[in-house]
């Protein structure tokens, strides 16, 4: 799947180019709404039917055309969003757009907890690669072995420790303070203990629901899907949380869009139920990791030199399939830690769009 950029336009920006006014009448809000969700269901149409085939579930490039997705759809949401004649006419938009922000800065919190995240899983990566070093000598000894087993140790607790104090917290803001100043690590001077991303996954859905006017409903579906993809990399990568939820969304099935962000829930909640892994870290690569490390510790634990060449023979295979999915998460690390911050940086220009609407409405 391709990157959805700015570059790339938006098929709604050509129509509301054209519109002299700024009071949209109804019918072309109807008509903006159905271009939006007929965007979002064909992008999480094409995500979750991929040809070819997909990559495996929470692996590093499914994480990344997930947010893909996510890019093109915020893409195409400033495109559908309310003007402030919108909001004069309609109350209740001011409502759940003041909603939206908290759910922004929320989500802020969490693309900062999992680039710090992603920090702890490239560390786990170092001690499997100083193992497949140790384990590649030959003649195999007891000194490499040695080296190995440390490693793997530190490797294995690494990947299956309780997350604690890792990630930026949270912390409350009011919604017009459209000076301040938003990075990385720019809300992270004052860490709460008490911080959990599980716990900003609920609030961020306490107040989802479905509106009944069109005029809310591009919010409406973009809040979703915000929450959808913050609750899978909340779930993918270890992040400062007690245990994540299996399916935070009430999403309308009946809508196509909502049929498939339901499929690619009920998918990652298949994961989350399955592996019942304490703060998140559930990405494919890194468990992977964690089988190959287990098969390698049992290796070390009976190795006895000189060692037998039937028995070197086998752990060559897993240090070969290690070597693997470290080279695969070098790389993939790295790109997808960055995109994790672009999507920050996306969320905190749409933010300031937001409240510049709501400023000019009082």
């Amino acid at each position: 799947m391709s990157p959805a950029t700015e570059l790339h336009g938006s098929f709604l920006s050509f129509r509301r180019s054209q519109i002299v006014s700024m009071d949209v009448n109804h019918e072309q809000q109807l008509q903006e709404l159905e271009y939006f969700q007929n965007h979002v269901s064909e992008r999480f149409s094409e995500f979750i039917s991929p040809s070819p085939p997909s990559d495996p579930v929470l692996s590093i490039p499914w994480l990344r055309n997930l947010l893909h997705v996510f890019i093109s759809c915020e893409t195409e949401f400033k495109e559908v969003l309310p003007t402030t004649a919108q909001i004069s006419k309609t109350p209740s938009l001011e409502k759940v757009l003041s909603e939206m922000l908290d759910r922004i800065l929320k989500s802020l919190d969490i693309c900062n907890a999992v680039v710090n995240g992603i920090e702890s899983v490239k560390q786990s990566r170092r001690l499997a690669e100083i193992a497949v070093t140790a384990l590649k000598q030959r003649p195999l000894c007891s000194g490499s072995v040695r080296r190995a087993k440390r490693a793997l140790a530190s490797l294995l607790v690494s990947l299956n420790a309780d997350v604690k104090d890792r990630n930026s917290g949270g912390g409350s803001s009011r919604r017009r303070t459209t000076s301040r100043s938003w990075s990385f690590g720019q809300r992270s001077s004052h860490v709460s203990k008490n911080w959990s991303a599980a716990k900003q996954i609920q609030a961020m859905v306490a107040n989802l629901v479905l509106p009944r006017g069109a005029e809310a409903m591009p919010v409406y579906i973009m809040s979703s899907v915000m929450v959808l993809v913050m609750w899978v990399l909340v779930a993918a990568v270890p992040c400062q949380t007690s245990s994540v939820p299996v399916a935070p969304l009430q999403l309308p099935k009946h809508q196509s869009w909502g049929s498939n962000a339901v499929n690619v829930q009920e998918r990652v909640g298949e994961e989350v139920k399955g592996k019942e892994k304490r703060g998140g870290g559930l990405m494919e690569e890194m468990q992977r990791m964690e089988s190959v490390g287990l098969s390698l510790m049992e290796f070390t634990e009976r190795f006895r030199f000189p060692g037998e060449e039937e028995e070197e023979v086998e752990v060559e295979e897993k240090v070969d399939e290690m070597d693997e999915i470290c080279r695969r998460m070098e790389v993939g690390l790295e790109d997808l830690q960055r995109q994790v911050r672009a999507v920050f940086q996306r969320l905190v220009r749409i933010r300031l769009e937001i409240v510049s609407v709501l400023d000019l409405n009082l």
